[in-house]
């Protein structure tokens, strides 16, 4: 019996998309690198290990591959009978940590301190969602109708309005993001979709107007649109952000090395920022390479929801290519002065292990749906 289980796990394997599984591996794996680099001269500076760092994100790594795996080999099917029940703990998770439960650093409350190991339960709530619509979506008969469409809208409303509230507005628009694609792929009506985005345009400004945003939010925004005159204040990051980006030229100035980054004049140069550590020490071959290798993750996730068998693993991986997509987007433009800054992980090569667990998790799932239909078709 052991035998037989062991044949069948093989041949699951044999199914899975290596071009995706490689190249996620191999991008986690010049994460790890990067962080290194991006903090070794600074903790050494302040006493501390240089490999302080590089050891926990190498063991994030580890985890994340093997939660890729098992959920690459485990059949989505049977995963998404728990579907409902993963985004009712994604929700409740979302409110737990705005409870005296929940930890707050740099005026945010976003972690569970758990001994020495912080859980940042938004890092896992774009799964929740994923699994919640593509299940609703999955099994209904019918077409989307508006019910249907408001159900689905507050799928995807009620834990992205509690994640803003934390207050995290980068992952807030990456669960909106989500839920976008997601009522597209889905088949929402194009009348409804039109009227989404009207109404869409109208909160934006809106909540400009009222309120809503924090203070230091809103003059992230403003800083985007003058960063002239927020150079010194909230357009410090952006400014630092292009010198060291731009001072990288054509090669870069060499693993370890740069003003920029050895200097911190970068702040969370190891999280969101990573990507400023890539531009000055690998310069445009490095960023460019690294941005191919998104390309190429994008393009097999794209493959896997065009060719899914059932709704449910286009849903699926639907959900994966915008949160993925759309990171890789935000995060390289905001530290080039396209995008405003948000709180946006650069995702399997930021700093971090909530991140780097549910990018993984999403990266098998998509490994799964691609080889149940390969599977099928054999």
């Amino acid at each position: 019996m052991a035998a037989g289980r062991s044949a069948g796990l093989l041949r699951r394997l044999g199914k899975v998309d290596l071009v995706l599984a490689v190249v996620a591996l191999a991008i986690g794996v010049f994460g790890v690198l990067m962080v290194y680099s991006a903090t070794k001269v600074q903790l050494m500076h302040a006493g501390i290990s240089g490999y302080y760092y590089f050891e926990r994100q190498a063991i994030y790594l580890v985890l994340g591959v093997v939660a890729m795996i098992v959920l690459a080999l485990i059949d989505y099917q049977r995963i998404a009978h728990f579907a409902y029940l993963i985004y009712g703990a994604s929700v409740l998770g979302l409110v737990a940590v705005l409870s005296p439960v929940g930890t707050s650093q740099l005026g945010s409350q976003r972690w569970f301190q758990l001994g020495p190991i912080q859980v940042q339960p938004s890092e896992f709530a774009p799964i929740g969602v994923i699994f919640g619509i593509a299940a609703y979506v999955s099994n209904r008969d019918d077409p989307i109708d508006l019910r249907a469409l408001v159900t689905m809208l507050l799928m995807g409303g009620i834990p992205m309005v509690l994640v803003i509230k934390q207050p995290d507005l980068g992952t807030g628009i990456v669960i909106g993001i989500i839920t976008a694609l997601m009522l597209v792929m889905a088949g929402v009506p194009a009348r409804y979709l039109l009227g989404l985005v009207i109404i869409g345009v109208v909160g934006v400004v809106a909540i400009l107007h009222v309120g809503f945003l924090k203070s230091y939010q809103l003059h992230r925004l403003l800083s985007f649109m003058n960063p002239k005159a927020y150079t010194s204040t909230f357009g410090y990051n952006l400014a630092q952000s292009k010198i060291a980006i731009g001072s990288g030229h054509i090669f870069g100035v060499g693993l370890f090395q740069g003003s920029q980054t050895t200097l911190a004049f970068v702040p969370e140069q190891q999280t969101d920022f990573i990507f400023t550590a890539i531009g000055e020490q690998l310069g445009f071959v490095g960023s460019a390479s690294l941005l191919a290798g998104y390309a190429i993750l994008i393009w097999r996730l794209w493959s896997a929801m065009r060719w899914s068998k059932d709704i449910m693993g286009t849903l699926i991986v639907a959900g994966a290519l915008a949160w993925i997509g759309y990171s890789v987007f935000q995060n390289v433009g905001m530290t080039i002065g396209i995008m405003p800054i948000t709180g946006i992980p650069l995702p399997l090569i930021s700093y971090g292990g909530s991140a780097m667990l549910a990018f993984f998790a999403m990266i098998g799932l998509s490994l799964n749906v691609g080889a149940q239909r390969a599977r099928a078709r054999a």
